[in-house]
């Protein structure tokens, strides 16, 4: 078995706030009305209802999760729709609404269809949800399906296998990070290369480069529209939008002083991604929407202030986070319901300060070590968002974690990249500390800041 995940998968484009509460529950309500057509039960179907489990059951509504679900029923996608169709999509439904199920066909759906279970946790991850299919007045619903949002959009259907088979034959497989140690040292390659020879099994090189420009066009994307709007964040609590100011000051102070700010262009990078998505704009999930901003603040950061940064140096930043996001996935978890934010915010400063650390020149054991540093510095972080929503403290911890995986970053590039504590050793620890976290630490707003904050 390789741990390896696509690019392609790891870095979807899609729309806030959430990757596992929006993003997954979208394309699970997706995929639940395109089985119904492939076993020609559509027309049979006149109601369906939905049940929100655990964490999606406790913050469903702050992540919008219910508006996801209906978005996806009416055969939206996540990828390709407008932000706009899917916001208040649930909430603004009236008594006697309809839907058109898959896009084609035509049902009752109101409000109360979908129903929250916070208390009921099913065995096969903490996002549960559970659609149903009815028929006339019939008791016993058509079809009845279980799905999990198992983190970073991905979903899985009840009764599947958890590991599940990749779709590809990957030429360099591997399950842990000595094993991709191994892989480089015997074959002379750095972890981008490993990770672009796999990439290269399902696509030309020409495919790969494309995907790859399309994946950082959609986060380019979302930092200028950050850094260009200002106002208040949907949700309740009233938070501003801090972005477009701190542009503005950055751009004022820097022509007063006729000097650079690179640490705080980055943290403003990071502050916009984060406002977008939490307005539920488009976003990459990198590895997940609630830590959407490292990345793309990490990789801004380089592209302005590093010299000779290049669009090639940019695929080769997406290529090393994908193989380190990739070992997170597979030994551990990217799912903040299964892990708290260690697992969202963690993994991803982790992968930002190995890419970084490997577009600087650094070798395959310096970004190892930069990865490692920057995990074992968010061991413990958990998920405890204000009022349900990916806004306080998720917005301002982007922006921080971005400062940590450029200190990671360069601080490795000081070593030779031997060291006492393995990528493999924090990430298992990681995993550990996810299994001994409280649940009310993990993403069900019970605990922590979600309530000792008084919401205004």
């Amino acid at each position: 078995m390789t741990a390896y995940v696509s690019a392609f998968d790891l870095f979807s484009i899609g729309i806030g706030p959430s990757s596992s509460h929006t993003v997954g529950p979208m394309r699970a309500a997706l995929l639940f009305g395109s089985r119904l057509t492939d076993a020609g039960l559509l027309g049979a179907v006149d109601r369906v209802t939905c049940v929100l489990f655990g964490s999606l059951g406790s913050t469903g509504i702050g992540h919008g999760t219910p508006d996801a679900i209906v978005a996806g029923l009416r055969g939206l996608r996540p990828e390709t729709c407008e932000p706009a169709e899917v916001r208040e999509a649930w909430s603004r439904l009236e008594p006697g609404s309809t839907l058109l199920l898959a896009g084609t066909r035509s049902i009752l759906f109101e409000k109360a269809d979908i129903t929250f279970e916070p208390r009921t946790r099913l065995p096969g991850h903490p996002n549960a949800l559970t659609l149903a299919a009815w028929s006339g007045t019939s008791d016993v619903p058509l079809v009845t399906e279980t799905y999990y949002s198992v983190g970073g959009g991905f979903i899985r259907r009840d009764g599947e296998d958890p590991a599940g088979r990749p779709s590809v034959e990957y030429p360099l497989p591997f399950p842990t990070a000595t094993k991709l140690l191994d892989i480089c040292a015997s074959q002379g390659l750095r972890i981008d290369e490993v990770a672009r020879r796999n990439e290269e099994a399902a696509r030309s090189p020409e495919e790969v480069d494309s995907g790859l420009d399309t994946i950082w066009a959609a986060m380019t994307e979302s930092v200028t529209n950050g850094l260009a709007t200002s106002g208040v964040l949907p949700g309740g609590l009233r938070v501003k939008r801090r972005a477009a100011a701190v542009r503005e000051h950055l751009e004022i102070a820097e022509a007063e002083s006729g000097r650079e700010l690179p640490t705080e262009w980055l943290h403003s990078f990071a502050l916009a991604v984060n406002e977008e998505n939490a307005a539920g704009g488009r976003v990459v999930t990198a590895p997940t929407n609630g830590a959407a901003g490292i990345l793309p603040a990490v990789a801004s950061y380089y592209l302005r202030f590093v010299p000779g940064a290049s669009a090639d140096g940019i695929r080769r930043f997406l290529l090393t986070a994908t193989a380190i996001g990739s070992l997170f996935k597979a030994n551990a978890s990217i799912s903040g319901a299964v892990g708290g934010c260690q697992a969202e915010v963690g993994s991803a400063c982790a992968m930002a300060a190995g890419a970084l650390c490997g577009v600087l020149g650094g070798s395959p054991a310096q970004v190892e070590n930069a990865a490692e540093i920057a995990m074992e510095h968010h061991l413990g972080l958990t998920c405890d968002p204000v009022g349900g929503l990916v806004q306080v403290p998720c917005i301002e911890r982007n922006a921080i974690a971005s400062s940590t995986a450029v200190s990671a970053a360069r601080l490795a590039l000081h070593g030779d990249g031997s060291h006492l504590v393995s990528l493999d050793a924090v990430i298992e620890t990681m995993r550990q500390t996810g299994v001994d976290m409280s649940s009310k630490y993990k993403e069900t707003s019970e605990g922590g800041l979600a309530v000792n904050v008084i919401e205004c």
